[in-house]
């Protein structure tokens, strides 16, 4: 399998255990950097390796930071990709047999290179369901599409759920 990585310095360390890893299981690995322990900022790094998922360069993509939450977010901001932070098997497997995840987040200061292996193999060997799933992964194609109209936004919406974007408007003025 292809496989694009990148890792802000943070998650480094464990990027460089899994490219080892992966490259010992035959897979071809395109390390898109950080390219050392130096202070970075992760979403270039991120992007550029949803962007190869998404272009179809790479069959898969990991992303790593300290957290793996902002690296996910930044991967999740390029058209075609279904990021899902994992740290434990659970959610690896549910992120592919579910939601068609394409690209996997990992916290590299929370993950340890063990559990990051079985993490990233469960990722991979874990195909899509699909069935009831398509339609939830079709709805997010659609609303990632519409994000930059409001308007459109709010129409796909009450078509999904009638009312909903008045709810949503309404919670504007909601007390808590």
């Amino acid at each position: 399998m292809r496989i694009a990585i990148g890792a802000d310095h943070a998650g480094y360390d464990l990027k460089c255990h899994l490219v080892t890893m992966l490259t010992s299981l035959g897979h071809t690995v395109f390390d898109l950097g950080a390219d050392g322990t130096a202070s970075v900022d992760y979403p270039v790094y991120c992007a550029a390796v949803a962007r190869a998922v998404a272009r179809g360069d790479a069959e898969r993509g990991i992303v790593l930071g300290g957290s793996g939450q902002g690296e996910q977010m930044a991967a999740n901001k390029v058209a075609g990709t279904r990021a899902a932070l994992c740290n434990d098997l659970y959610t690896a497997r549910m992120a592919r047999e579910h939601n068609d995840a394409n690209v996997l987040s990992l916290g590299g200061r929370i993950v340890a290179p063990a559990l990051a292996d079985e993490i990233v193999v469960c990722f991979l060997q874990t195909p899509y369901q699909g069935g009831r799933h398509q339609r939830r992964v079709d709805q997010l194609g659609e609303i990632g599409a519409r994000s930059g109209d409001p308007e459109a936004l709010d129409a796909y919406l009450d078509s999904l759920a009638p009312g909903i974007a008045a709810r949503a408007t309404n919670a504007q003025g909601a007390s808590s």
